[in-house]
């Protein structure tokens, strides 16, 4: 196709929206920083990670560009492509606070995490949503999906944090790919192989008529130039990540034991667009006969430490939300719990799906509207014990991506605002789950417990994408810490606050609770006077010896190139 910008590789891509002439590349090839972590897994390693870091001019505005390379590791985030962008994104940031106008576009043609580096691309799409959530107070950040790849896992969630989201029509975009949610759910939920089904499911018509996407363009250099420009000079931003709570009560009118086809979701979405917002209630004291709550960790752990026996939520089970007093300091904690009566059945047992992601934001905004006028914001405490994103057909038509993508901007933002923000991992922290709740969080403190996996997605899963085998996947895991699922590990990269031996996961003692207690008020105390961004993870012991030690080089790389 003639000026065809799909069928472009990154670095064209990149040089294609600039002004002749005016582009430069930062940390390029040349540079060499090459993933540490591919070799020892036999994969030959590119030369820019498949990130390309432009700044340049685009009709005369100051630009920066990222383009993820599709071809390489299907558009994969590892840890040294990631350091890249958010180093990138933060000197945006930085230029914009100090009144130099600056714009980022992003070129997504990703399929999320790099399951070779698994934990490395969790940590990195934090970071980045981090970043893009502090940028939009200044400038708005287009994303641009071209088609190939799409953009999925957890880069869907960093395409819902776009102000102004454009797209070809031959994009798609999900959280979860549609031979995951066969692999996780079964055929009979999504097959992988009915290629009409996905397109009117994921594909860029549908998700442009569910304001998913905010532009179709032409594949055409010219036009997606255009398209970007208008973003920029009519400084557009759909806020999409602050609209949960209407989400959420457009979910209460809809019939999930019903049949939904994407012209009947259209249709309702159309109906329910001026949705009056809900609230959502703190808990409450239940019945000792129903301990549907209890049947988790995050149900007995935020039982624990909210004091009630036996915590409900009556409208809306899996959120449980509740303020307490500890030393005379109000602390909100709020936890994702199993109901096994969900008319959802995806997220039945304790998964993050459509009503518990638009649910966690909506939490998190009514905290920082109730603490608006206040001076000390108030600490949330994020219970951890989510085993997975939902993987359904519903969850991926209306669009769990964005679900997801609201809790993590929210939590993010309430950061930003100087609440303390502190996860606590007490169960299961896998892949899109863990992103919306608890992967925005200042510290993060861990049980050393057997019982916890941290990971962005399931063996089975992992080993069908990555085309090995489950043993051979387990074999990786033994070179590369960051893709083995246990939390010895994970405290390998630095980014935990305490890891926290000497506790009965499952039945803490009094003596216990207070232990854990003690600990959480140690990491609200230490956020104070501190950074209210991510970077207390690259300062850990862990972090500086080992974990980030390849982050850490290239952000200083970048930082030495900016100017």
């Amino acid at each position: 196709m003639k000026n065809s910008f799909v069928e472009l590789r990154a670095r064209e891509r990149g040089y294609a929206l600039l002004d002749q002439g005016t582009g430069r590349e930062l940390v390029g090839p040349f540079d060499e920083m090459i993933s540490p972590h591919l070799e020892p897994q036999n994969i030959v390693p590119e030369s820019d990670d498949g990130i390309v870091l432009l700044k340049g001019k685009l009709a005369g505005n100051s630009v920066l560009v990222i383009s993820i390379e599709g071809t390489f590791q299907g558009g994969g985030i590892g840890e040294v492509g990631g350091a890249k962008i958010v180093a990138a994104l933060e000197n945006v940031l930085k230029d914009n606070q100090s009144g130099t106008r600056i714009y980022p576009i992003l070129i997504l043609d990703t399929g999320g995490v790099r399951l070779q580096e698994a934990n490395y691309g969790l940590l990195s799409i934090s970071e980045i949503g981090n970043v893009i959530v502090a940028l939009k107070k200044y400038v708005p950040v287009i994303g641009i999906i071209p088609g190939l790849v799409g953009s999925f896992g957890g880069m869907s969630i960093t395409a819902a944090l776009m102000s102004h989201l454009i797209a070809t029509k031959k994009a798609r975009i999900g959280l979860n790919g549609p031979e995951v949610i066969e692999q996780e759910a079964g055929v009979m939920e999504f097959d992988a192989s009915d290629k009409e089904m996905i397109w009117s499911t994921i594909g860029a018509r549908q998700r442009l008529a569910t304001d998913l996407i905010d532009e179709l363009v032409a594949d055409n250099c010219e036009a997606i130039k255009k398209a970007v420009f208008n973003g920029i000079n009519e400084e557009k931003d759909s806020k999409r990540t602050d609209k949960a709570a209407t989400y959420l009560n457009l979910l209460s009118q809809l019939n999930f034991t019903q049949t939904m086809t994407p012209e009947s979701y259209q249709k309702q979405i159309e109906e329910h667009r001026r949705s009056k917002a809900v609230v959502i209630p703190e808990a409450q004291e239940g019945d000792s006969n129903k301990k549907t709550s209890l049947g988790s960790r995050g149900g007995s752990w935020f039982a624990a430490l909210t004091g009630l026996k036996w915590p409900i939520n009556q409208e809306y089970p899996t959120l449980l939300y509740k303020n307490s007093i500890i030393e005379n300091q109000k602390v909100a904690y709020i936890s994702v719990v199993p109901n096994v009566s969900n008319s959802m059945p995806r997220v039945r047992n304790g998964e993050v799906g459509l009503v518990e992601g638009f649910g966690l934001a909506t939490i998190v905004h009514q905290i920082i509207t109730e603490d608006q006028t206040q001076v000390e914001k108030r600490p949330i405490v994020a219970i951890i014990d989510v085993p997975s994103q939902a993987y359904g057909y519903k969850e991926e038509l209306i669009g769990i991506h964005l679900a997801l993508a609201s809790s993590a901007a929210a939590y993010a933002k309430a950061r930003q605002m100087g609440h303390p923000v502190i996860g606590v991992i007490v169960g299961n922290a896998i892949s899109g789950a863990f992103l919306a709740h608890g992967l925005q969080a200042n510290r993060l403190i861990a049980l050393n417990d057997a019982k916890i996996n941290v990971q962005a997605m399931s063996k089975a899963s992992a080993a069908r994408i990555t085309h090995r085998s489950v043993e051979e996947l387990e074999l990786a895991t033994s070179k590369v810490p960051a893709m083995a699922y246990d939390i010895q590990n994970f405290a390998k990269l630095g980014a935990l606050y305490r890891l926290v031996d000497g506790i009965n996961g499952d039945k803490p003692t009094i003596e216990e609770q207070q232990m854990m207690q003690g600990i959480i008020l140690q990491a609200i105390e230490s956020t104070k006077n501190a950074p209210t961004d991510l970077s207390y993870r690259y300062q850990t012991e862990a972090a500086k010896t080992t974990g980030r030690v390849a982050t850490i080089k290239v952000r200083q790389l970048v930082d030495k190139q900016w100017e």
